[in-house]
């Protein structure tokens, strides 16, 4: 189990104290929690000085997984040049099993992009900016003002309704083309249904769900 007691480090200055304490605890700078407690003095020429003080702690592997995780969203956020804000909506998703942030703001149509494009290509950069150095892959999940939940809750209600019919005809249906996660939540939303039963097919892009009456 990690050490999570927290610790006082004096220093000239706050970013020194920083360093200090990322020496003394063998950890990178977003592996650390700091509460500044006292930014210090210079004095003049020595005189009246006063050494800055921070209280630091070395986060959990979980947390120090969900901190690169919004530090990266905010700084994509940041270089997009858009008006939104991210928040942590779960830690420990049972989707994604790390933590799911959502988006929200006034560009979040933008951040969404045609069928969920641009929030998938920036749930790909933001997973790639994360893992960069990790050891244990962590996957992070990105949603926009909650988008990604009612698409899944409109294609559980659509693939129910194909579901009876090709019940009622026993003639199977492909659905369109869809994203891996997409296709995912037609396999959930019919996985105890008594009478079809549901299959991925195709390659690429071009993968896409069927649902087949039950012999």
């Amino acid at each position: 189990m990690e050490n999570q007691e927290s610790r006082i480090v004096k220093a000239k200055n706050i970013e020194e104290a920083i360093e200090v304490a990322m020496h003394e605890l063998d950890a990178a700078r977003d592996e650390l929690e700091v509460a500044i407690l006292d930014r210090g003095k210079p004095g003049f020429l020595g005189l009246g000085s006063e050494m800055a003080r921070i209280q630091v702690r070395r986060l959990t592997q979980s947390e120090a997984g969900q901190a690169s995780a919004m530090e990266s969203v905010s700084t994509l956020l940041r270089h997009m040049r858009v008006s939104a804000v991210s928040t942590l909506v779960n830690a420990h998703d049972k989707e994604s099993g790390g933590p799911a942030i959502d988006i929200e703001g006034e560009d979040s149509g933008l951040l969404i992009g045609r069928k969920g494009e641009t929030l998938r290509a920036m749930q790909f950069v933001v997973n790639l900016i994360v893992n960069k150095n990790r050891e244990s892959r962590l996957r992070v999940l990105l949603d926009v003002e909650q988008y990604r939940d009612r698409k899944h809750t409109a294609l559980g209600e659509m693939a129910k309704r194909v579901a009876n019919r090709v019940a009622s005809t026993s003639r199977p249906v492909t659905l369109e083309p869809m994203a891996p996660d997409e296709r995912r939540a037609v396999h959930i939303a019919l996985a105890d249904h008594p009478s079809v039963s549901t299959e991925s097919t195709g390659l690429g892009t071009e993968r896409r769900v069927s649902i087949n009456p039950k012999l």
